[in-house]
């Protein structure tokens, strides 16, 4: 218990000498260490990254879940240290309604036929947004949460160990810039006593030992500043180490959001080829009823050829087979073997990633491989023709880049 006391009034008295050292600097009345240039720039650069991963990590979690609720309830089941529920994304509960709005509408009508189409197609979207949410969570979200909660926190604790190691340097300083000046005052009062007075005066003796005690005090004082000094450079070493691996954490940062980068480009590409299936779909069931509406359907929303001028007509024939040709409504294959390259317009482009091909009319592709494409007058401006070697077909542009 004793032992405790003392240690309790030890740090008390700590605290208290750093207290009133930074309040002699805030006014301005104590002079304060001051840390290199670059020792600061490593400072300043460590918060800048504290602060935005705080924000992106907000930011990328309100994209990932817009409802705030939910976010809250996932942030008290993970500081439980409980398993996430698993919840129904939006897509699929919108896939549910249509299924159950099909089968009591009528499964067998139009409609009903409709909404079981785009129910499955809803379905396959949320579980698609199911799959980027977790694959991003885990390969973005958690890094920059590791670092917020892991690395970041040795930072902040390492630089409140290097403040209050200052301070006491400081403190230091100033009782050894004291116990100098008292020292000096008390020779000097020793030294106005005459020399030939034969009986020196007894403020002279007294002076004469309160100039020892001052002595053993600047002693004291130099002992305490050495130790001070060491203490405070040894805290500088491991704080700046530890901010000179914020590099690091950027590199790997950098990696994650490169990560996250491809998870969401496999997620729109998932769901655009989702939705170009059930356009297929609807076309092919609805094109008579909309016309030019959907991918697939072969009937031009201009005018027909025989209502425009004559000169209309020769300025815009093209040199092969039509559009209109190439995709005859209830047709799925297109005589492409007949469509001729324009003299003038072909382009190379790059595949940005793997297309399957939904039916003969159209040319699968592959990933990085370079093909040939170019235009019809009168073509869907979403698709391109494509030629690799002797093979041909439609290629969609959003699966392209188009090289100079």
């Amino acid at each position: 218990m004793d032992f405790n006391m003392k240690k309790l009034a030890s740090d008390a008295g700590i605290f208290f000498t750093r207290a009133v050292q930074f309040t002699e600097e805030k006014f301005g009345q104590a002079e304060k260490t001051e840390l290199d240039a670059h020792f600061e720039s490593l400072l300043a650069r460590a918060d800048s990254t504290k602060n935005w991963t705080e924000k992106i990590l907000r930011q990328t979690e309100v994209l990932l879940q817009p409802n705030p609720s939910a976010r809250v309830e996932e942030f008290l089941y993970e500081k439980l240290d409980r398993k996430v529920p698993s919840r129904v994304t939006n897509g699929e509960l919108l896939a549910q309604y249509m299924a159950e709005a099909a089968s009591e509408l009528g499964p067998t009508t139009p409609y009903g036929k409709t909404l079981i189409k785009v129910a499955e197609a809803e379905k396959h979207l949320g579980a698609a947004e199911r799959d980027f949410i977790h694959t991003a969570s885990i390969n973005f979200l958690t890094p920059l949460r590791n670092f917020l909660e892991g690395d970041w926190k040795t930072i902040s604790k390492e630089r409140r160990l290097l403040q209050n190691r200052r301070l006491d340097l400081d403190a230091s300083k100033a009782r050894l810039k004291k116990a100098k000046a008292a020292e000096a005052k008390a020779t000097c009062e020793g030294d106005t006593v005459p020399d030939f007075q034969e009986t020196r005066p007894r403020n002279y003796i007294l002076s004469a030992s309160a100039s020892a005690l001052w002595n053993d005090e600047v002693d004291k004082a130099e002992q305490e500043l050495r130790v001070a000094q060491t203490e405070f450079d040894r805290q500088a070493e491991v704080t700046r180490l530890l901010l000179e691996g914020i590099s690091s954490t950027h590199v790997n940062h950098l990696r994650c959001l490169h990560e996250f980068i491809e998870s969401q480009t496999t997620y729109y590409a998932q769901c655009y080829r989702h939705m170009l299936d059930l356009q297929k779909q609807l076309g092919s069931s609805q094109g008579a009823i909309f016309p030019g509406t959907f991918v697939g359907t072969a009937e031009p929303a201009s005018p027909p050829l025989s209502s425009t001028s004559p000169t209309t007509t020769a300025a815009t024939m093209p040199m092969g087979p039509s559009v209109a040709d190439l995709a005859p409504p209830g047709e799925a294959a297109l005589r492409l073997e007949e469509v001729a390259p324009p003299a003038s317009g072909t382009r190379k482009a790059r595949v940005l990633y793997d297309y399957e091909a939904a039916d003969s009319s159209e040319l699968a592709l592959l990933a990085d491989e370079l093909i040939t494409v170019y235009s019809l007058p009168g073509m869907d401006p979403d698709w391109l023709i494509g030629e690799r070697g002797n093979k041909k077909g439609k290629v969609p542009v959003t699966y392209l880049e188009l090289l100079s």
